[in-house]
This record gives C-alpha cells, sequence and structure tokens, in this order.
C-alpha cells in the first residue's frame, strides 16, 4: 500500500507535470506565435526604413541638383547684371554722338568765330535736348529758398535785395536725373 500511495503521488505528480507543461506548450507557441508578429512587423519596419533611405537618397540627390541649378542661375544673373552695368549708357552714349561728330564737323568746317559760335550754339541746344530726353533737368537756383537737399552752400551773405535763407545767385548748376539730385547747385545764400 505504501507503494500505491506513492505511486499515485508520482501519478499525481506526473500529471500535473503533465499538464503545467501542456500550460507551457500553449505558452511556447503563444509566443512563437508573438514572435512571428514581432518578426513580421521587423520585416515590414526595415522594408519602410529600406523604402524611407532609398527616398531620402533621392531626396538628398534632386537637393544637389537644385542647389547646383540655383548656382548656376545666380552666376547666369550676375553675368547678365554685368552685362547690363556694362552697357548701362549705350543709348545715352548713342544718343551723344551725334553731338559729338556735330562738334568735330563744327571745328572743322568752321572759317570765322561767328560761325563757329552758331554751330556751337545748334550742337548745346540739341545736347541739351538729349539730355532733357534721358531725364536730366536743371535745379532752380537763383531767387529759390535754399534747400539742402538740392543746393549746397559755397558762401553766406548778407543782400539787401533778398530775403534771409534764399539764395542769391547759382555759382554752378545742379541737375536731377528722374528725379534724383545728381549734382547739388553750388549757390550763394542770403544770411542776414
Amino acid at each position: 500500500m505504501p507503494n500505491d500511495k506513492k505511486i499515485k503521488d508520482l501519478e499525481e505528480k506526473l500529471k500535473k507535470t503533465k499538464e503545467k507543461l501542456k500550460l507551457q506548450e500553449e505558452k511556447l507557441k503563444d509566443s512563437e506565435k508573438e514572435l512571428k508578429i514581432k518578426q513580421d512587423e521587423l520585416a515590414n519596419i526595415e522594408k519602410d526604413l529600406e523604402d524611407k533611405s532609398e527616398e531620402l537618397a533621392d531626396c538628398e540627390s534632386r537637393e544637389l541638383r537644385l542647389q547646383a541649378d540655383f548656382e548656376n542661375f545666380e552666376k547666369q544673373i550676375e553675368k547678365q547684371k554685368q552685362e547690363i552695368i556694362k552697357f548701362a549708357n549705350e543709348n545715352l552714349i548713342i544718343n551723344i554722338l551725334d553731338s559729338y561728330e556735330d562738334l568735330s564737323r563744327a571745328l572743322e568746317q568752321s572759317k570765322t568765330e561767328e560761325e563757329l559760335r552758331e554751330g556751337v550754339e545748334i550742337i548745346y541746344s540739341k545736347l541739351k535736348s538729349t539730355l532733357e530726353k534721358e531725364g536730366l533737368e536743371e535745379i532752380p537756383a537763383e531767387g529759390e529758398k535754399f534747400d539742402y537737399q538740392k543746393h549746397e552752400a559755397l558762401m553766406a551773405e548778407a543782400s539787401e535785395n533778398h530775403e534771409n535763407g534764399y539764395i542769391i545767385d547759382e555759382l554752378m548748376k545742379g541737375y536731377t536725373l528722374k528725379d534724383k539730385v545728381i549734382k547739388h547747385s553750388k549757390v550763394r545764400v542770403c544770411k542776414k
């Protein structure tokens, strides 16, 4: 009997061990399923990472091409800008050339001082007209109120005929080009 009890105990232990083993096998199967799921997820993540790496490489390549294109564009713009600056006065010079050639002819062909003066006056008028068409204007000075933005006072003196702060006379003409002062009038100002 004591052996029967031992056998029964052993059978009971064996049964419990089998149950534990069965539970462990089920857990193992669940873990294997979970591992398979995780491996699939990892494979998907690796594929996504590979796709993103390729996409990143493509973006980097595009960025380098765009940067090179932009640098080429900048160089082209700079070259065009230099060309514009280089030939900016071309139209003005073409317009002045006629007056220049007229002056040469006047000097060559004038026999008397009067003929030379008439020729020079015509050329002066033509040159003045050309410059005005380009937007050049004389700055009014004599009798005007002194304006430091347009006039430069070289002298100041008291005058009975002028109000304080007004220009007595113009020593050198000043000019604007399309409303921008390019040369200030040099003036004498009344200062009482």
